[in-house]
């Protein structure tokens, strides 16, 4: 069957400004690479279109001839929550042009939602649950849908769900994603600015799943369960990447690297013993980082470690990071940089219960700690996370898919007066960490490392400058 795979576009930026996220951090969709490497496998023709490409965002129609150029039999989409309406437009055009085409749609909110999605968006024909290579595959293949577990479908007017798909048993047996059919890989793909030293750069996902519960987790694809390559495969990997593509840098983007502690220590050997001459940035989670480890991953190549901190608040931490207490934040981050790596720490602001007050402590708990580098994200509730279930009772919420991208506030707590209040708390947090005396100073300190990445600023300088406008408050459309 000749296959196309779609990466929607979405809504990547802040609303009612211009998206500048593709000329800043452009990240490889692994998801479709990897459901494309396992059609090849089993000799589909496969296509990859990535709508994000592009430095400017491509109009429907040209994407649809894109895609129909190719002449596919099915084409699938693997969309997050602000993406999925973008996606379903470019499915309505393909099945106006050509009905004949089987259109498919995969991912986390896919996942979470299910069935009312099939009901609600009649050009799609299927869904999957779930993982999806085996079920994209076995579709692909020809099999009666009734028979293909993970499936949502339509039987004339009834739409039947499938039993769901046990998951993959064996990460290993995984092809390695299909980063040969992206268009321009990896010199049009841009990992975080002032993330790297060496270039080009690359993403890599060594797990699926964790066994933790955060309240704001989606786990509807991989659910509780932990499961992750050996040493040995991702080793493999990266020295794929680093022969067949030229990658010096890549940003490994697993829930909690560092879960399985055997593997990381078998990684750091096979890295000391036989180096590829890349370095990659990686996240861990507190009570997941001794010292020792701390230590093999410094020398194996590790530039940043990346710790999920969410919040500088104990009351909220408890509710929604169990745990996990500030001291122990303290204390990781502390031997983080005591082992020569940068620390960068990830937080979210509008948590269900958060308040002015707690805004501020956080604000003055990011400061205490020293940080590389600091990533606040818009608390943006999904329909798969524990905590959607209670939402309402909490605040006010706007279920705009299109805004659902942890970039805008579309959930106000309600001790907030409004959300025009909340930007105005995040962008002075972000200002006040980005123009605080110690962080210029480390950042003069690696202005030399980070040549590359000034390089790119000042050739899109116009974008940068238009997206400072993001950081002041927005009105309401």
């Amino acid at each position: 069957m000749n296959i196309t795979l779609v990466h929607p576009a979405g809504s990547n930026w802040v609303h009612g400004q211009t998206d500048f996220t593709p000329i800043a951090n452009r990240m490889a969709p692994l998801g479709l690479l990897s459901m494309a490497a396992w059609l090849r496998e089993r000799h589909h023709r496969v296509h990859v279109y990535d709508c994000l490409a592009w430095d400017r965002p491509r109009p429907q129609p040209a994407v649809v001839r894109d895609i129909l150029d190719r002449q596919p039999d099915l084409v699938g989409f693997s969309a997050t929550t602000s993406g999925f309406l973008d996606g379903y437009g470019l499915a309505e055009a393909i099945k106006q042009q050509r009905p004949e085409i089987k259109t498919v749609f995969g991912g986390v909110h896919v996942s979470a939602i299910g069935a009312p999605l099939l009901k609600a968006f009649p050009a799609i024909d299927f869904l999957c649950m779930g993982e999806g290579e085996a079920t994209l595959a076995e579709l692909a293949d020809g099999a009666p849908p009734a028979d293909i577990t993970g499936l949502i479908w339509r039987d004339d007017e009834r739409v039947v769900t499938n039993p769901r798909r046990p998951l993959l048993p064996d990460l290993d047996q995984m092809p390695f994603p299909a980063y040969d059919l992206l268009w321009g890989f990896p010199r049009r793909y841009h990992l975080p600015l002032f993330s790297y030293i060496q270039r080009p750069g690359a993403t890599m996902v060594t797990s699926r799943g964790c066994p933790y519960k955060c309240s704001y987790c989606d786990r509807s694809v991989f659910k509780q369960g932990y499961r992750y390559n050996s040493a040995a495969y991702i080793y493999a990997h990266m020295r794929y990447l680093r022969n067949r593509f030229g990658v010096r840098h890549l940003n490994i983007y697993d829930d909690l690297f560092t879960a399985h502690r055997r593997r990381i220590t078998e990684l750091c050997a096979l890295l000391g013993k036989r180096p590829l001459g890349v370095q990659f940035n990686c996240a861990v989670r507190v009570g997941h980082a001794d010292d020792d480890l701390l230590r093999m991953l410094k020398t194996a190549g590790c530039l940043q470690v990346s710790l999920g901190i969410e919040t500088g608040d104990e009351t909220l931490m408890d509710r929604h990071k169990p745990g996990v207490h500030l001291e122990g934040v303290k204390e990781t981050i502390r031997r983080i940089q005591a082992h020569g790596l940068r620390a960068k720490g990830l937080f979210m602001m509008g948590l269900p219960g958060e308040t002015e007050a707690s805004i501020r402590r956080t604000s003055d708990f990011v400061m205490s700690l020293g940080l590389d580098d600091m990533n606040m994200s818009k608390f943006t509730p999904f329909h798969g996370a524990p905590v959607w279930q209670t939402l309402q009772e909490h605040g006010t919420f706007r279920e705009d898919w299109r805004q659902m991208n942890c970039l805008n506030f579309v959930f106000v707590p309600r001790a907030i007066a409004s959300r025009e209040a909340l930007d105005e708390l995040y962008n002075q947090h972000v200002k006040r960490f980005y123009s605080s005396p110690d962080w210029r100073r480390k950042f003069r300190r690696r202005m030399w490392g980070h040549r590359w990445s000034l390089w790119h600023v000042m050739a899109h300088l116009p974008g940068f400058l238009a997206a400072k406008r993001n950081f002041e408050p927005q009105e309401d459309h």
